[in-house]
């Protein structure tokens, strides 16, 4: 039998300590972008009162929490009171980073955010959209669809295409120029559970006005959602514009070293949906943790967390940075030869570049000493495309020195790939024609290198198209070569 009194100790005990985290939450909102991202809220009376003065957010490698007694337990496992009982569900450590990044993705917004760290971008997508995609019970046998653009990382096409759409009377409505307002305005009605889009696209640098999109979903119910990996809350916060939901694959730019897999969902409170419990409606992340990730499972580890958000601690001066250094690449791209095409929003010939003007900022660059006024940035991700096809791209990627070939974005380190051959290409030729990914385009994403040395590597590349032999790999580097440390005995691949 339950000690009521005991409960409502822990009860009282726990609104008093919510009251206090409400107050140091509006008081960070009240700081600039880059003292949120290095803070979030560790204060100094946590560190001294519960971490041993620790200045840094300890990192809580634990599998559970333990309980004073039985009401404590009990008020936890209720959900009376905040608790991480298990760290499939939650952790401290998580709690630091869900925090900073719920207030970096608010900042410039009034109400309050809240965010469910996930094992992966992925995850963070599949928890966003699986519970709008339910029977409605007062209208059981109607159709759902959800709509989206087509200009997206290819792993989410194939969720949306495959996994969505497998289900039973779920129908994936694409939006093919989603500059075309018509068009979205055609393609939901009344079944539509949410409306999704990528900004700027990965990899082709698409964009749409989200303010006119936010306005006509809102006016039909249905909330947005917007995935943010590229343009970052360092250049774009859709939730201030008034979208409901952010997706962030944090394993990219946000945490920019390469050390972790991370994703998050980070919503406003009261988004707007004709579906879905109160509970949903009211704080869409924190549901998610308490219900559906709660038995699904698809929550990020500690050292994740911890690592992701150590990265973040600069984000605004990366993000800045690696700006600046692919425009520079791009506008020397643009004047190279061997280039039919660059799509990069910054440059001003770039046919969304107006729309994108009045959307990506630099956060704060009006309070920076350095610029002292807005200023656009347009992120590290940009395409080109290479003259002669599909053989020409494949010759001018295998002949990169420096800039690493992999199905990677947002790294310190430059780095390419074909997406027709790696991150799209299970889209089919039909995906990648909707969504303009032909097989001579390169994704390049440059990071903090030098641009003169980035740039040198691309045009020792693209000058091996016409014929250059190209730089032959080490023999000690090549498979089976005598030196290799990773084989032993006439090339016996070793641990």
């Amino acid at each position: 039998m339950s000690n009521t009194t005991g409960v409502n100790n822990y009860i009282e005990a726990a609104r008093k300590a919510e009251a206090k985290r409400l107050s140091q939450f509006k008081a960070m909102k009240q700081c600039r972008f880059d003292t949120i991202a290095v803070h979030g809220m560790y204060s100094m009376s946590e560190a001294l009162d519960f971490n041993q003065g620790a200045i840094i957010e300890p990192l809580y490698m634990c599998t559970a929490q333990g309980y004073r007694d039985a009401d404590e337990m009990e008020a936890a496992l209720s959900y009376q009171i905040p608790t991480w009982c298990y760290s499939r569900i939650a952790n401290p450590s998580l709690y630091y980073f869900e925090n900073t990044l719920a207030l970096l993705e608010g900042y410039g917004y009034d109400g309050e955010t809240s965010c469910l760290a996930t094992s992966s971008g992925m995850a963070a997508i599949q928890s966003a959209t699986d519970p709008f995609l339910t029977i409605d019970p007062e209208h059981p046998g109607q159709p759902i669809n959800f709509v989206s653009t087509c200009q997206v990382y290819g792993g989410t096409f194939q969720q949306f295409s495959l996994r969505k759409s497998d289900k039973a009377n779920v129908e994936c409505r694409w939006i093919l120029d989603s500059t075309n307002l018509d068009e979205w305005a055609a393609k939901i009605d009344k079944n539509t559970r949410f409306v999704y889009g990528e900004l700027p696209s990965n990899p082709g640098q698409s964009f749409f006005d989200l303010d006119a999109v936010i306005e006509l979903a809102h006016s039909r119910g249905v909330p947005v959602i917007i995935d943010n990996t590229v343009g970052t809350p360092a250049l774009l916060r859709p939730i201030a514009r008034g979208a409901d939901i952010v997706i962030q694959s944090v394993t990219k730019t946000l945490a920019s070293s390469g050390f972790g897999i991370a994703g998050a969902v980070i919503s406003r409170k009261n988004i707007t949906s004709r579906v879905g419990p109160d509970e949903l409606k009211a704080d869409f992340a924190t549901y998610l943790k308490g219900l559906p990730n709660r038995d699904n499972g698809p929550n990020l580890s500690p050292m994740n967390a911890m690592l992701s958000l150590a990265d973040m601690r600069t984000l605004r001066a990366k993000v800045d940075l690696f700006s600046r250094n692919t425009l520079h690449v791009a506008q020397y791209l643009e004047e190279n030869p061997y280039v039919e095409r660059v799509d990069y929003l910054g440059l001003t010939d770039h046919p969304l570049h107006e729309l994108a003007r009045r959307y990506l900022f630099l956060v704060d660059a009006e309070q920076d000493p350095q610029y002292k006024t807005p200023v656009n940035r347009y992120g590290h991700l940009m395409s080109f495309r290479v003259k002669g096809g599909a053989p020409a791209a494949r010759k001018m990627f295998d002949g990169l020195n420096r800039i690493w070939r992999a199905t990677d974005l947002g790294r310190v380190k430059s780095v390419a790939t074909i997406p027709a051959i790696s991150t799209h290409s299970q889209q089919g030729d039909e995906g990648r024609e909707m969504a303009d990914i032909p097989p001579n385009l390169i994704r390049l994403c440059v990071g903090g290198e030098h641009p003169d040395d980035v740039i040198a590597d691309l045009e020792q590349a693209l000058a091996v198209i016409d014929g250059t032999t190209r730089k032959q790999v080490p023999a000690e580097y090549s498979v089976g070569g005598a030196s290799n440390p990773l084989l032993k005995d006439g090339g016996d691949f070793k641990r």
